[in-house]
């Protein structure tokens, strides 16, 4: 007869016993009894409710790739000859990215002799980074990445309301 060490649902040890005592144990208690520590001498058993347990399993599983997935870095890419409309539209998608959490990726690509001139790109990311100032900051500084120059954007802890929001009115 083979024995386990036992741990009831309260998290108290019961002891070394046989395996068919523990077994009426949990039928008792309405519990499943569940090996926790199969590689112990003897194996680590436990009663509890292995419906709840699951259940309680995958709700961690599933915050955690939650989580993880709002981590995500998202990627916008500006040209140095980028216009006013083009600049605006960009822009807003940052915004909205930032507002959902996400890291931003901005990259300004530079073809040909644009490349001698980096100042320009600079200029567009310090832009960028004033127009979002109020959802988000830059990480670090601009640096330039063989063609392109990358700056990344990190939403704020708690980001400010916007000035242009309708404030709500009470009617008596």
């Amino acid at each position: 007869m083979r024995q386990i060490r036992l741990i009831d649902d309260e998290g108290n040890q019961v002891g070394i016993i046989d395996t068919r005592d523990a077994l009426r144990m949990a039928e008792e208690k309405g519990l499943d009894l569940v090996m926790v520590g199969p590689t112990a001498v003897p194996p680590v058993c436990k009663l509890l409710d292995y419906g709840k347990f699951r259940f309680e399993e995958q709700q961690n599983e599933k915050e955690n790739r939650r989580r993880a997935r709002s981590q995500e870095v998202k990627s916008i890419k500006f040209r140095v000859k980028i216009d006013e409309n083009d600049f605006k539209t960009k822009t807003n998608h940052v915004r909205r990215f930032l507002g959902e959490g996400h890291k931003v990726k901005v990259t300004i690509m530079f073809r040909g002799r644009e490349r001698t001139h980096p100042e320009l790109g600079e200029r567009i990311l310090q832009r960028v980074a004033e127009v979002l100032a109020d959802v988000g900051q830059p990480e670090s500084a601009p640096s330039m990445m063989g063609m392109d120059m990358n700056m990344i954007m990190v939403p704020l802890k708690t980001p400010a309301k916007k000035a242009d929001e309708p404030k709500s009115v009470e009617t008596a």
